[in-house]
């Protein structure tokens, strides 16, 4: 054998399907491109030693331009399957303590409300959070993106907002930084310290706090190199952060140069959506209270719309308006919400429940769950599809065809044979069975 370094890192040879999602590196799908994606088949993808894609089309194609000997590893998955790697637009996946009580309440008829008001929700895990090292807040953070990556999840947003405090809130960001160096997980961080007002505190000393003291210490620890953040969310709600203070927190965050990102008209219509649109948002989240002004606003200000599935499911909330939103134009992402409320780490459970409760086909529903779950994160230059020049993330899908990731409900631990992150293979599934 030749000593001769390989030219390239990763051959994945002979797919049934190919599922590259888009061919001429759109930043998002609307509707009608969701609809009719881009499916190569008998297909094959080289991937280089920079983790970039370097070329996908047809086996013979491929086989003509490039010889065996210039891989480093070949993968042949005859018979299977490849799709991009799932990208998830919204999870807050740093915290302490859980939150299994509380779903019994639910169970019992308790509204998300009644359990904030009961001491409970989100002020139940800030003191737990508060509470816990930065190591424990990390090995937990860890343990749970390596969850999301089995099932498919190669780039996930990270919130803060257990904290509610300058100390915690910057706590929970530097474990997610150090997951970002320590797994092979992409992530894209957000502050999110305006996520509820503080026991004991009014909202008007709460945005003081988060304006006077978060920020400018976010942004010191910023510029010292001790995290990296992407994005600035805030919980608009009645009775937690209100319009105007919203978009004070968001515009601030602006400012320092951080995309905005924030939940919207989830518990009742706060016209969240006309503000974010108004903001030049780049993404906001929940909207099952939306209004037809707040669509209209988002289509128009190419807003996405991160719809988030299983929280609508476990707190029976009334389903997000997602085909109005596709008629209208608007882009429709998907996200898990992971959190203490709503503990789901798959995206391919996430798509079957937008396929059966939000009337979203196959098709758009892997469209909402990549190409424009990367669109919500600034970051569909370089994830969400399968086109040379973008990175190399991918699943290899143990079926003949890759809807059976969505129709086979909770079947991914099965199916996803490997993820492949950087053209490296970073899970691979021995239990996978074949059909």
């Amino acid at each position: 054998m030749s000593d001769t370094p390989a030219d390239f890192r990763l051959l994945v040879k002979n797919a049934s399907q190919i599922v590259a999602v888009c061919n001429e590196l759109q930043k998002f799908l609307l509707k009608d491109g969701m609809q009719n994606l881009v499916v190569i088949e008998n297909a094959s993808l080289v991937i280089g030693h920079d983790g970039l894609v370097k070329a996908v089309g047809g086996t013979k194609e491929i086989d003509e331009q490039f010889k065996s000997s210039s891989f480093e590893k070949i993968l042949d998955v005859s018979g299977l399957c490849v799709i991009p790697g799932l990208v998830d637009a919204h999870t807050h996946p740093v915290w302490a303590g859980d939150r299994v009580h509380e779903f019994a309440m639910k169970l019992a008829g308790a509204s998300y409300m009644d359990v904030h008001r009961a001491g409970g929700g989100i002020h139940f895990t800030v003191e737990a959070t508060r509470c816990a090292s930065e190591d424990d807040l990390q090995g937990a953070l860890c343990g749970r993106l390596t969850r999301m990556l089995r099932a498919g999840t190669t780039l996930v947003e990270c919130k803060s907002g257990y904290g509610l405090d300058t100390h915690t809130e910057l706590t929970m960001l530097r474990a997610i930084h150090r997951a970002r160096h320590t797994l092979p997980i992409g992530i894209s961080a957000t502050y999110c310290g305006a996520h509820a007002v503080p026991r004991g505190k009014t909202q008007e000393e709460a945005l003081r706090d988060v304006l006077g003291e978060q920020l400018p210490r976010l942004q010191e620890c910023v510029l010292r190199g001790e995290v990296c953040v992407e994005n600035i969310d805030v919980f608009c709600e009645k009775g937690v952060f209100e319009l105007d203070a919203t978009r004070q927190i968001l515009t601030a965050g602006r400012h320092m140069g951080l995309n905005i990102n924030f939940h919207g008209d989830e518990l009742h219509p706060m016209k969240a959506a006309e503000l974010g649109a108004e903001l030049g948002a780049l993404a906001v989240s929940h909207l099952e209270e939306v209004s037809d002004e707040g669509i209209a606003a988002m289509a128009t200000a190419k807003t996405a719309a991160v719809l988030l599935p299983s929280t609508a499911y476990i707190l029976r909330l009334k389903q997000p308006r997602a085909r109005d939103m596709l008629d209208a134009g608007v882009i429709v992402a998907l996200g898990s919400d992971f959190n203490p409320n709503a503990y789901c780490c798959s995206m391919p459970l996430v798509m079957h429940l937008a396929c059966v409760n939000m009337h979203l086909s196959l098709n758009e529903a892997l469209a909402a769950a990549t190409i424009n779950s990367a669109y919500a994160l600034g970051a569909s230059h370089t994830h969400g599809s399968l086109e040379p020049g973008k990175q190399g993330d991918l699943l290899i899908i143990n079926a003949p065809r890759w809807e059976h990731l969505i129709y086979q409900l909770g079947g991914h631990q099965e199916l996803i044979k490997h993820v492949i992150i950087k053209g490296l293979v970073t899970y691979d599934n021995q239990d996978t069975l074949g059909l």
